[in-house]
């Protein structure tokens, strides 16, 4: 069933037409307030918001990008004399933009990082210390291994970098099956990258996790992979410091594997098992989550990708859900309650910060929910959408529609509160919270 939804899923993806850039737009890198709900004035570049202001928008082809398409995003930071700077790392279709995000909220393009082979529109970024991986679904591309201390250079303000694949690599990881994977995860105090989704599914791993280790970035080192419940789109890895005193670090991983959310034992690398395997109601395409809180562990939120396309379960009116997984015991996570969005759209990546998930929710674009009471209310009723920044506003008028296109991903992490939020069809868009 699995391979039959994720073929599904393909085809609708490439039928949609977000594989087509919106050629000729403008930079925006004029403070724009959200005033009344709206950003901006041009025909073009109006943006439905709520408590989110945008501080700059850049189309990817002045991001150095040809075929002008985006997808994942990932931040890091540098402190060195006490000041700290904030660096965007846009992936696109044909590669990797680098820009770094001023005080001012206007960014700096640095250079770009071609794609290792081939143009495609799945590139998936994480950084452990000054390190990037970058992986995509690209035939033979596996993983780049960047380092971000070549970002530090100040000729790059005026001169920006077309960085080489030959000579400016730390490393590159090549020992997937067929060369590629759909996305890259990390466990930073463990060193650990783990690259999932690489097909094929009947590979020994199954398109399940590959774990990496990258102790030293310039020999990335495989170390074991866990194929036992095939295809896995997306993890989140961590130490477990919850409330379930059967798993006190220990370190595993919260997975989204297509029809269940799984939860595994990764303590051994090279000896991985499944703590459980959970299906749910309204179960279209498992795709993504992240915990509340990382240090307590108790409950995660997760998106399914294809449940409001399918009109499942609580989906059925096509406003994103958002699922609330009760996690304090792992081999019993159970399925508390959800939010729904209040616009139609499909759900794609969500992080938590500080009580709120930052929902990149393709068309209806960044969606911020207070979800800091969740210990109280785990049915979800009680969360509170804060803020929102629409952008793709075409479909604004219908009350959104539940297609592909528009946002990716976002980043919330940097301390200045800039989001990075990184879209298909238009570009990156430099956001922060009204009076944050």
């Amino acid at each position: 069933m699995t391979a039959a939804v994720d073929d599904i899923r393909a085809d609708v993806v490439r039928a949609t037409g977000i594989f087509d850039p919106m050629l000729g737009l403008k930079p925006i890198e004029e403070f724009t307030p959200c005033v009344d709900g709206f950003a901006g004035t041009d025909a073009n570049a109006t943006f439905m918001c709520n408590n989110l202001d945008l501080y700059t928008f850049m189309p990817h082809g002045a991001l150095g990008s040809t075929a002008q398409v985006g997808n994942d995003i990932w931040g890091w930071a540098h402190t060195e004399d006490g000041v700290t700077r904030e660096f965007g790392l846009v992936c696109q279709m044909d590669g990797t933009a680098f820009v770094e995000v001023l005080s001012s909220g206007r960014i700096a393009y640095l250079g770009r990082l071609p794609t290792q082979t081939e143009n495609s529109v799945w590139r998936d970024i994480k950084v452990i210390k000054h390190h990037a991986y970058i992986g995509s679904e690209a035939p033979g591309h596996g993983i780049q291994v960047f380092d971000l201390f070549k970002l530090l250079d100040p000729s790059l303000v005026d001169e920006p970098k077309e960085f080489s694949i030959e000579t400016d690599l730390t490393g590159h990881y090549d020992d997937l099956p067929l060369g590629s994977s759909h996305n890259v995860v990390s466990h930073a105090d463990k060193n650990l990258i783990v690259a999932v989704g690489a097909m094929p599914r009947l590979h020994e791993c199954g398109a399940g996790l590959i774990f990496i280790d990258v102790s030293d970035p310039a020999n990335p080192q495989t170390v074991g992979c866990a194929g036992e419940d095939g295809y896995v789109h997306d993890a989140q890895c961590l130490t477990y410091s919850g409330p379930d005193s059967n798993y006190q670090g220990v370190d595993v991983c919260y997975s989204f594997n297509e029809d269940t959310f799984t939860i595994y034992d990764i303590t051994d690398p090279s000896d991985p098992t499944i703590i459980s395997a959970s299906f749910y109601h309204g179960v279209a395409y498992s795709h993504q989550g992240w915990v509340i809180d990382e240090k307590n562990q108790s409950y995660l939120l997760m998106n399914d990708e294809l449940d409001e396309m399918m009109h499942r379960g609580w989906a059925v009116d096509q406003k994103t859900i958002t699922f609330v997984w009760d996690i304090r015991d792992l081999a019993h996570p159970v399925l508390t309650g959800h939010h729904e969005a209040p616009v139609r759209a499909i759900d794609h990546n969500l992080y938590t910060h500080n009580g709120q998930v930052y929902m990149s929710n393709y068309k209806s674009g960044l969606r911020i929910v207070d979800v800091s009471s969740v210990a109280e209310d785990p049915t979800g009723s009680s969360f509170v959408e804060t803020a929102f920044f629409d952008v793709h506003p075409e479909d604004d008028a219908i009350g959104g529609e539940a297609v592909f296109g528009g946002s990716w991903s976002a980043y919330p992490y940097f301390e200045s509160g800039y989001i990075l939020v990184n879209t298909l069809e238009r570009g990156l868009f430099v956001l922060k919270q009204t009076n944050a």
